[in-house]
């Protein structure tokens, strides 16, 4: 039997989790010599190249000295929380990485809470300790505090320490001394994290995540926690609510390398994947065939926010995008709440209107830049936040730790807008030559927060933030303070008639570009909405006359980004989203019909 280590590497989003596994690929020999790869291997989804981010886990399998490490890559960000939360059941172990300069921040414990709480050894990394003003000793002794505050074990505070660089490609027991490799990383995985323990009896195994191919379906993933488990063989599936299904495994496979290979035989402890086990869910426990024993569930962190999805009805629907109709909206979002634990989907009275709930702004808009790459048009409506009721029948909301760090001398700026939405300032302590804020916020200040905040300290802010707990209503926020300029007619956008309403706002449009009755093209210097007419011409006479010719002068269309679209819209607004544009509208296009529903009672 060959000994097998599961490890998980959890860490903050950007210190380096990726590189660090494209560094042990690299290091264990995975590539032929003549084989291209570029750098962060496991990110193979388009959407988390360009954001540089993770955004599902990945496993991989490399050997050394004679032993096999499954090692999974996990987000960092914390409306992927429900990822790791899944994931971390299949490691014995896990890799902490902190930034050597950055520290632990809200999502590292966040993810450490979760590993602590099952059980699990940490060895801790302190990564780029060759940045300029790292303090790495420091770091160390705030993980410390950070796991004792955590209620860790004497085993779990006695943790192995390793300093390195992931991007240069070394890791060592002293950050004083440099090496050339990250041997001593693999070693000290060996020496403390402890093998899987190998349990007789019947199989047990819970699904963890799952992966699908054409040619055979679903595939179910998981370590297997008991017994063993053979091609063929007979199991029953035991479900949510109590039954279970007689199935048969077709075949195993294992994690080798970057894929999967074909196996007969799995032993207990081994991660691995089983085809032909149809219609599960992540969570249910494949058991032996004549006496079932069920694992306990996963217990996912609720949903803070939902959205309302639904068809494109604007005029220019189905110009750009191939599925359109609510049958492929519902099939799509049912789809994804297969292997997306965190997202739920709500059917309304309409039969075209879904409501989805998720973690945060970032987990509803990568589900929704994924589905317009596949060619899907949809409208989303504003973010709203979930609230509950307390005990009492009080009001309560979300509320989420925030961290920024800024310099020192926009930090009263940030101040500012935090405790616009509401925010509690906690902490206020330099680092380094930053300043580092914490505040606890209600969710519904956080929203549109993000880019206010990266305007005020010209892009130099760094936030996270986590959900914390419900707690009571903190009273009302003040929403976006200007209105919309809305196109009164349906064409193209005429220079002639931006140049001369260029005193009114700011457009989010180019000159030329198609607009539609009742699609906000703007955003209004004034609190109130204006209609504003995009197709006047100018007249033309034979009368020439030197200086009444002026030259048209176009500021540039204010960018969007798909979360700042997100943020910006107003509760009378949609989002309408194609495969190529991202245009805000009304949800009555128009305008008599709008003045009769703003008089309805909301």
């Amino acid at each position: 039997m060959q000994s097998i280590r599961n490890i998980a590497i959890i860490a903050h989003v950007d210190h380096g989790k990726t590189t660090l596994v494209d560094k042990i690929i690299h290091a264990s020999k995975i590539f032929r010599e003549n084989q291209e790869f570029g750098d962060l291997i496991l990110d193979n989804n388009d959407l988390e190249r360009e954001r540089g981010i993770t955004i599902t886990s990945k496993n991989v399998s490399v050997r050394y000295n004679g032993v096999k490490i499954n090692i999974i890559d996990t987000p960092g960000h914390a409306d992927f929380g429900g990822e790791v939360e899944r994931v971390l059941r299949m490691a014995d172990g896990v890799i902490l990485l902190v930034d050597a300069f950055e520290g632990p921040m809200p999502q590292t414990r966040f993810v450490l809470s979760k590993a602590i709480a099952l059980g699990l050894k940490p060895i801790v990394i302190v990564n780029k300790v060759d940045k300029e003003n790292c303090r790495p000793d420091e770091v160390h002794e705030s993980v410390f505090d950070l796991m004792f505050n955590l209620e860790a074990t004497e085993d779990q505070l006695d943790f192995p320490c390793i300093y390195g660089s992931s991007k240069q490609g070394w890791m060592s027991t002293d950050w004083k001394k440099p090496t050339d490799n990250i041997i001593p990383l693999l070693d000290a995985i060996i020496e403390h994290i402890p093998a899987s323990k190998v349990q007789e009896g019947t199989p047990q195994m819970q699904i963890t995540s799952l992966d699908y191919s054409s040619f055979v379906g679903r595939i179910a993933i998981g370590r297997l926690e008991r017994g063993t488990l053979t091609e063929g063989m007979q199991i029953s599936l035991c479900k949510a609510d109590g039954t279970t299904k007689k199935m048969r495994i077709k075949e195993l496979q294992v994690f080798e390398g970057l894929g999967k290979v074909k196996v007969d035989k799995v032993e207990c402890g081994e991660i691995c994947a089983i085809t032909g086990i149809e219609d599960f869910e992540i969570g249910d426990t494949v058991a032996d065939a004549e006496n079932p024993e069920a694992l306990a569930r996963i217990a996912i962190d609720e949903p803070t926010m939902n959205m309302l999805f639904t068809i494109n009805n604007s005029p220019f629907f189905g110009k750009e995008g191939k599925l359109v109709t609510s049958r492929h909206l519902r099939d799509r979002l049912f789809k994804e709440t297969e292997k997306n634990l965190a997202l739920k989907v709500v059917t309304t009275e309409s039969e075209d209107k879904f409501l989805v709930f998720g973690r945060g702004i970032l987990h509803l808009s990568v589900l929704i830049e994924t589905m317009r790459r596949e060619g899907y048009e949809l409208q989303v409506g504003q973010p709203q936040v979930i609230f509950k009721e307390g005990e009492n029948g009080e009001k309560l909301e979300p509320i989420e730790s925030l961290v920024v760090d800024v310099p020192a001398e926009v930090a009263g700026k940030v101040i500012e807008l935090a405790t616009q939405g509401k925010g509690e300032l906690l902490i206020m302590e330099p680092k380094g030559d930053l300043q580092h804020l914490e505040f606890n916020i209600p969710s519904r200040g956080l929203i549109g927060l993000r880019s206010k905040v990266l305007t005020a300290t010209f892009g130099e802010a760094i936030m996270a933030h986590r959900f914390i707990a419900y707690e009571p209503f903190k009273g009302p926020i003040p929403g976006r303070i200007n209105g919309s300029l809305i196109s009164m007619n349906t064409g193209p956008a005429i220079p002639y008639a931006i140049d001369k309403l260029q005193d009114r706002g700011v457009f989010f449009i180019d000159p030329g570009e198609e607009v539609y009755t009742g699609m906000v093209v703007g955003e209004h210097n004034r609190q109130n909405d204006i209609e504003v007419n995009l197709q006047a011409a100018k007249q033309l006479t034979n009368m020439r006359a030197s200086g009444t010719d002026s030259n048209t002068k176009i500021a540039p269309k204010l960018n969007f980004s798909l979360e700042e679209c997100m943020e910006f819209i107003q509760k009378d607004e949609y989002l309408e989203i194609t495969p190529k544009s991202l245009r805000m509208r009304k949800i009555w296009l128009d305008p008599n019909e709008r003045k009769r529903n703003e008089k309805k009672p909301s």
